[in-house]
């Protein structure tokens, strides 16, 4: 934790001088208020006579320290925030940072809710902490030797039975801490379960609802809630217990001085003014051991955040950059592409966009099973290949290896001729445009979800990708077109309207490797046909991979891959395989029927 509040450390020192001011103005009032009652009031040095004036001196000089304290006070509040909440600030910033470097497998290990609540109510416990820590280590410590120091200059007797409780006081608030301390890494689990539930719950509400499982939703958060509420019970029960503690032990303080004070009165060791000095530090005393008890419960609580957020920060990304440096991207391939239309498409800049898979084998972290297995396959520049399977043939996984969401097994994946793990990944994704399954929209306007991977576009070039995308028509026809918004998820969409808006952003970005993952499930298949023709005279350059289900989708493609179990079965045009692979001629027959017209 240093490491963070080190570059704040002139706040935090300027935090404890104030500090300290504070707390000496506290004080020097109760010695000043002996002196009033003793000399001011009784007039022990002047003959029993009340001596007004010097009431009011001492008087103004009390009013003059309060004062004093309190712009110390305020001082040190303003000091203290800043520290704690730049150094939470820049905890969450790392944090965050870090989360945005792990692979997929890394962010499951630790899930979604838990990630919430380390960056949200973990961090603001560590910042508490390190606010609390500045603040009342050095008024709890200051009050507490400070009160028995000028006990023991106010009356010997005082402060040796202020040294004799004491002990017991530590010894209570320590069991407690014993006790307690366990409780809040358990807390903060406990919250993690509340926070996965919401999640889920709140991203799938529509299958609850049609599912009518609302009830066993409740019930399930019902039971989670219960066990948050029934720990955070025990650790305010075991707290509830120690401060009357502490306080009866405090007022046995206070009762031993009464008694011993009547008798040094009668002995002429003492005055009433002493005796309401030693009473107001004892009440000081019992101000630090409370604050003490409170900061002792935020360390516990704030130490049990800090190894939860420092799970994160010490958390290495599995998948490690590479070094590799790409040829930028020449966007003048598509006139040297019409130009040569003679030539076979593997004879045409046999870099930018050209995907090899040499010999690769891809089983997922923590599975035995292997996904993918020994494919051999090479993806030319320009070309359009498309991707057919049965649920679970490792379609998804192959373009997961491409955009390094994992790493092969064995053998590899090149990229341009060069391997992916030697590619900055942010480099490597910059050369990849893709439509995953689920169509990921965000709550921003249309326009801005377009130029989500392409911030530099203009308008013309963003309606443009629309256009290809078959987007247009309906943006156009909403009430705000372009500048609508779309509600969290795109809920406010139709499966379709979100598909074409995740195409046209996927078009708009400037690579030379085009993905769509099953992307036009939810188009119709004219809109569909219209998307592939207009995207292949728009941008012919771009290698294509389209992983979809449905035959009228790929038959088009320059060549189809048909994969069974996670191996190449075949590979070729439509009409080739039509001739030679039985399971794609069977995925034919089933959509197009023998007659070969579409089934509706």
């Amino acid at each position: 934790m240093w490491k963070y509040v080190k570059k704040y450390l002139f706040f935090a020192i300027l935090a404890v001088l104030f500090m300290v001011g504070e707390v000496c103005m506290d004080l020097l009032q109760p010695a000043l208020m002996s002196k009033i009652i003793d000399e001011g009031v009784l007039g022990t040095h002047n003959h029993g006579v009340t001596d007004l004036q010097y009431i009011w001196r001492l008087g103004l000089i009390m009013f003059g320290l309060v004062t004093l304290g309190a712009f110390f006070g305020a001082l040190n509040n303003v000091f203290v925030h800043m520290t704690g909440q730049n150094v939470g600030n820049d905890i969450r910033k790392d944090c965050f940072c870090n989360i945005m470097t792990f692979s997929f497998s890394q962010i499951d290990k630790f899930g979604t809710g838990t990630l919430i609540t380390r960056v949200t109510n973990d961090i603001t416990q560590v910042q508490n902490f390190v606010s609390l820590f500045i603040r009342s280590m050095i008024r709890t410590t200051m009050l507490m030797f400070g009160s028995i120091y000028f006990m023991f200059q106010v009356n010997e007797s005082f402060g040796w039975i202020v040294l004799c409780i004491f002990p017991l006081i530590l010894g209570c608030i320590l069991i407690c801490l014993y006790k307690a301390n366990p409780l809040f890494l358990q807390l903060q689990n406990r919250l993690d379960q509340i926070n996965n539930i919401m999640q889920e719950d709140i991203s799938g509400i529509r299958t609850i609802k049609a599912c009518v499982r609302e009830v066993y939703e409740k019930v399930r958060f019902g039971k989670a809630n219960d066990e948050l509420i029934k720990t955070q019970l025990q650790i305010l029960i075991i707290f509830a217990f120690m401060n009357p503690i502490v306080n009866a032990f405090m007022y046995i303080i206070v009762v031993f001085i009464l008694l011993v004070g009547s008798f040094e009165i009668d002995n002429g060791f003492a005055s009433p003014g002493r005796i309401m000095a030693a009473i107001t530090y004892a009440t000081l005393l019992l101000n630090g051991v409370l604050m003490l008890v409170m900061l002792f419960q935020n360390i516990s609580r704030g130490f049990a955040s800090w190894k939860r957020v420092k799970e994160i920060l010490k958390s290495v990304p599995e998948l490690k950059d590479g070094n590799f440096k790409h040829i930028p991207f020449n966007h003048e391939k598509n006139k040297y592409l019409e130009s040569n239309k003679d030539l076979p498409i593997q004879d045409i800049l046999p870099q930018h966009g050209k995907i090899e898979f040499r010999n690769v084998s891809f089983a997922y972290p923590g599975s035995n099973r292997l996904a993918l297995k020994h494919i051999h396959l090479t993806i030319y520049p320009g070309e359009t290949l498309a991707i057919m399977g049965a649920t679970g043939s490792g379609k998804t996984s192959l373009i997961n290896l491409i955009l390094r969401f994992y790493d092969v097994t064995s053998g590899a994946v090149l990229v341009d001729g060069t391997d992916v793990r030697a590619y900055q990944k942010k480099i490597l994704r910059d050369k990849i445009s893709v439509v995953l399954q689920k169509s990921e929209l965000f709550h921003a306007s249309i326009r801005e979800n377009i130029a989500w991977g392409n911030r530099e576009a203009d308008d013309k070039a963003i309606c443009q990708a629309a256009q290809i995308a078959q987007a247009d028509d309906f943006i156009t026809l909403m009430p705000d077109a372009y500048d609508t918004y779309v509600a969290e998820q795109g809920v406010s969409l139709s499966g379709g309207q979100k598909q074409r808006i995740a195409i046209a952003r996927a078009i708009l970005k400037s690579a030379e490797i085009l993905i769509f993952d099953d992307a036009t499930s939810a188009l119709d298949l004219k809109t569909e046909d219209d998307l592939y023709t207009a995207l292949q005279k728009i941008t012919p350059y771009r290698t294509k991979i389209i992983i979809a289900q449905r035959i009228a989708s790929v038959q088009k493609a320059d060549r189809i891959v048909v994969l069974e179990n996670g191996s190449i079965s075949a590979c070729g045009t439509h009409a080739d395989l039509m001739k030679s692979s039985k399971i794609y001629r069977d995925i034919y027959d089933s959509q197009m029927g023998e007659g070969g017209e579409s089934i509706a």
